[in-house]
């Protein structure tokens, strides 16, 4: 059936008018682009990440051009089998680049490989005898075979008809080689998505995977290296032209030339980026989603390109967005995963989404390229996401659990939106979720291993760096840092008499109490009749960035179950944790900097206790220590 259909499409296009016929690929193309969804969002979307600096003007001319040339090189794929040379010789002609190329290797003839990048008309290449002096040289093309065993053979008995060879990727490698030893000219697709058998190079700065087979060919039979690319003229109006590339006999030198020397050739011909097919996926290895967070091939000649680009660092062109959780503790405890993920991902552009109280402490730490703000709720809320598609972002990762989360990954246009779905919950906007296994114990596994196994589902590899954000720089005569309150939940607070126990178990201590607005009228009755000079006050009176600085200077932190544990703990700064009805286990600090962790008694390790029964002295066990 397939055989038939092509031969049928084949001769009704050989036939057809050829007004007919382009006006069919402009309305095809035009369709794609304007109404194709996914397909749309793949031209555009790579357009944009290739060419930032041009306008959208420019790259929706050459994404519409580019569909429109797609369906025009289908039809002529389809209709070459009929047509007769007579029509090929005014379809095709050769550039005067390409003639000297052959008249060269009549009279010096060497091993020659012939390159081809994804540009429409390929299939121009198989009537290139019919334009070119003779005698015409032994040639042979490496192409994939069809499926359909009859359909394959038609196919290639089409293509051979005017004296070229075409050689199966499946059996045909041997053929090649040995027209090689006879000098004579091999063809070859270089492709930017070779998958696992490729090796990590840069295309207009986004990594992919190139094959290195045409590297490999040149290396072994010291190749003269050809890039050739069809240039369109007209509708079915092709001249075929011919780049050398330069190169040292090494395959990683070809590899890497070609990418350079496509890049140049599409940035400087506005026609022939046309006719380069930017409905493809070139990139799609590094964004399957089980490896989305490593870069993975058989090889690695990132380095190597870099080198040869002049390059300190990769281009961080892959737009990766984090949705970050709505409580300070939580922000802190995924810092480690962040430095994990530019790790595992050094080509990714990191944009942290996050509260606006957070915004100034993130940019500090300097653990993302850029950090965006939640707006205001309102009108304009979903407003503000809808306006992230513009970007182009190619994975989002949610920290959070809720449905506002994921309708905001949704509207930002990301086609990968990551999140975890526990037992019971419906993510729908996700599209791709982690679940934790059957019978998993998040009570009993803390809150950085459970987001660890969920990124680590999606690729991560990187190691998990714990080290405090910044090296502890308090002296000995710096103050007891105390956080009294918590922002939820009032069971999780330690009596104002303990505190005030505390404070005079220790004349020869200054104190400086931190909290929110809200927790000020706690911290004064803490306060009250102790000499200011050694009770400080400080709650409702700090932002972020200011408590942090006030923390940092602080000798150690007494503290509730809060977010300021947190950050003091990635700080630096010794802490002593206090737990109630809590889950240390759960919620723990995850920093390397001294930490002790108190529950109140009869509580089970993941919580649970009354914090009202935890007494002074116990606390000042842990604290002494600390302060000698």
């Amino acid at each position: 059936m397939l055989l038939f259909l092509l031969k049928a499409l084949g001769w009704l296009t050989a036939r057809a008018p050829e007004g007919l016929l382009r006006a069919l690929s402009a309305v095809l193309g035009d369709m794609v682009f304007y109404l194709g969804g996914r397909r749309r969002r793949l031209v555009r979307s790579n357009l944009h990440h290739a060419f930032p600096e041009r306008t959208a003007g420019w790259r929706d001319r050459i994404g519409r051009e580019s569909c429109r040339r797609l369906f025009e090189t289908g039809l002529l794929s389809l209709a070459t089998p009929y047509l007769s040379p007579e029509r090929l010789r005014v379809i095709l002609r050769a550039s005067p680049e390409l003639e000297a190329v052959y008249r060269r290797h009549a009279t010096d003839p060497a091993p020659s490989l012939i390159c081809s990048p994804h540009l429409a008309y390929w299939e121009t290449q198989t009537a290139k005898p019919l334009v070119l002096p003779s005698p015409f040289p032994e040639f042979g093309i490496i192409y994939r075979p069809l499926d359909n065993p009859a359909a394959d053979a038609f196919v290639k008995s089409a293509r051979e008809r005017f004296g070229m060879k075409l050689l199966s990727r499946r059996d045909g490698f041997a053929e090649a080689l040995k027209i090689l030893r006879r000098r004579g000219f091999v063809g070859v697709l270089f492709d930017q998505n070779a998958g696992l058998q490729g090796a990590l190079t840069t295309l207009f700065g986004r990594v992919c995977s190139t094959t290195e087979l045409p590297g490999l060919m040149a290396e072994k039979f010291n190749a003269r290296v050809l890039a050739l690319f069809p240039q369109r003229l007209g509708f079915w109006r092709i001249e075929v032209g011919v780049d050398e590339i330069a190169h040292d006999g090494t395959s990683n030198a070809v590899t890497l030339g070609l990418n350079r020397w496509l890049e140049r050739t599409l940035s400087g011909d506005d026609n022939l980026c046309a006719s380069w097919l930017w409905s493809h996926d070139r990139w799609r290895h590094q964004d399957m989603p089980s490896k989305r967070l490593r870069l993975e091939s058989k090889r690695d000649l990132l380095a190597a390109d870099l080198t040869a680009r002049g390059l300190e660092r990769l281009p961080r062109r892959t737009r990766l967005l984090v949705r970050l959780p709505n409580w300070l503790g939580d922000v802190v405890m995924a810092l480690p995963l962040l430095r994990a993920i530019r790790a595992g991902r050094p080509d990714a552009e990191i944009t942290l989404i996050a509260r606006p109280q957070f915004a100034a402490l993130l940019r500090e730490w300097n653990v993302a390229d850029r950090v965006v703000t939640l707006p205001p709720r309102g009108a304009g809320y979903w407003r503000f996401f809808r306006r992230m598609r513009e970007e182009h972002p190619d994975c989002h990762l949610l920290f959070t659990n809720s449905f506002r989360g994921d309708l905001e990954a949704w509207l930002a246009g990301s086609r990968q939106r990551f999140g975890i779905v526990r037992p019971g919950k419906i993510r729908p906007l996700l599209s791709h979720a982690y679940s934790p296994p059957a019978g998993f114990n998040e009570a009993g596994t803390h809150q950085l291993e459970l987001w660890r196994a969920f990124l680590a589902h999606f690729g991560l590899t990187a190691e998990i760096d714990c080290t405090p954000q910044f090296p502890a720089v308090a002296s000995k005569e710096g103050p007891i840092g105390l956080i009294a309150g918590s922002e939820n939940t009032p069971e999780k607070r330690w009596p104002v008499a303990r505190w005030r126990e505390l404070i005079a178990a220790l004349p020869g201590s200054s104190f400086v109490l931190f909290g929110t607005a809200g927790d000020a009228a706690l911290t004064r009755e803490i306060a009250a009749g102790f000499p200011p000079e050694r009770v400080s006050d400080l709650a409702g009176k700090t932002d972020l960035p200011t408590f942090a600085a006030k923390l940092r200077a602080c000798r150690l932190l007494v503290t509730n179950d809060t977010g300021g544990m947190h950050l003091a703990n990635a700080l630096g700064v010794p802490v002593v944790g206090l737990f109630g009805p809590t889950n240390p286990v759960r919620t723990g600090p995850v920093f390397t900097a001294t930490c002790v962790t108190l529950q109140a008694p009869g509580s089970s390790p993941t919580g649970g206790g009354r914090l009202a029964d935890l007494q002074a002295e116990t606390v000042l066990a842990a604290v002494r220590p600390l302060l000698s």
